[in-house]
């Protein structure tokens, strides 16, 4: 299982550009695998993949997630292809529908057909990265469209996928899904299962599991636990989000956060792994009395285990 990083709003620490930029080129020394940019109502995630990825040379720079509903697939994939040349090749798509309550109610969107509205756009999308030439006539969408950017390559396509429905689309069409607050029996009873078998079925390689969970190597866990569920409340409430918590038989975010002392995170990771887990994306958080020296011994730990394994 490799181990990647939040940065920016998904790792707690929301920056300028050379900030950000700043925090990559830390989590590349420090040996992480990846970078991963959240796309809430910040900093746009693939813009700043693109200026990160620039300005780096070995690490994986990904979105965790871009919503598909207010870009234009044709506009999605030149935004990721030009973010694939500017990472040269280390660039991953990660998109997902965001929510009801952000498409419908902020946006002024229709959440009408989300499963059709993602299998529509996946259909469109795919074939623009790989720079095939899509001609789609669908409910939705209707393109006659092609893109080309010279040196992106084919950037890997994820959906953020926790329904049935989606994780067989993320199996059979794309490389595989991105997932944020499910716990360890969700993902090996439920996300990895449904997710191979469609990869199976299409004929397609295994699937990449990205999952992304708060994390706080500290003495006192049930402190930690109480401070995840106060930090992440809100993804109590969404409704993807409280169906991968009923399904893990938990109260809230707080119950599936990793925490505990060196040894009981390591136990953690090592079952995430053994539930099929192939992408570990730590997103560190303060506890106790002193948070950040709770996030650097975080950072300690899985640096570690970047060095040298679980």
């Amino acid at each position: 299982m490799k181990i990647g990083i939040g940065v920016g709003e998904l790792g707690g620490q929301g920056a300028d550009i050379d900030g950000i930029v700043e925090q990559v080129r830390a989590a590349e020394r420090d040996g992480f695998a990846s970078a991963w940019f959240a796309n809430i109502f910040g900093l746009d995630a693939i813009m700043a993949c693109a200026l990160a990825g620039h300005a780096t040379s070995t690490i994986e720079l990904g979105t965790a997630v871009v919503p598909s509903y207010p870009r234009h697939p044709v506009a999605m994939a030149q935004q990721a292809l030009t973010a694939a040349a500017a990472c040269r090749g280390r660039f991953s798509l990660g998109i997902g529908l965001s929510h009801q309550v952000v498409i419908e109610m902020m946006l002024g969107l229709s959440w009408a057909k989300p499963y059709s509205h993602m299998k529509e756009y996946v259909a469109v999308l795919a074939p623009l990265l790989r720079g095939e030439t899509v001609g789609h006539q669908g409910e939705e969408y209707r393109v006659n469209a092609q893109v080309k950017v010279s040196g992106s390559g084919t950037p890997p396509l994820l959906i953020a996928a926790l329904a049935p429905r989606m994780l067989r689309l993320a199996g059979s069409e794309t490389a595989g899904t991105i997932t944020w607050m499910t716990g360890p029996k969700t993902l090996r009873d439920h996300v990895v299962p449904r997710l191979s078998e469609a990869a199976a079925a299409a004929g397609r390689p295994s699937p990449r599991v990205v999952a992304g969970l708060p994390i706080a190597v500290c003495d006192d866990v049930a402190e930690a636990h109480a401070k995840a569920a106060q930090a992440f409340v809100i993804y109590g409430s969404l409704p993807s989000y409280r169906a991968m918590l009923d399904r893990e038989g938990v109260e809230g975010p707080g119950d599936v956060a990793i925490a505990g002392n060196e040894a009981a995170v390591r136990d953690q990771l090592g079952v995430l792994a053994a539930a099929g887990v192939t992408d570990f994306l730590a997103a560190p958080f303060p506890a106790g009395a002193d948070g950040r020296a709770t996030v650097e011994r975080t950072r300690a730990l899985l640096k570690d285990i970047v060095a040298r394994g679980l």
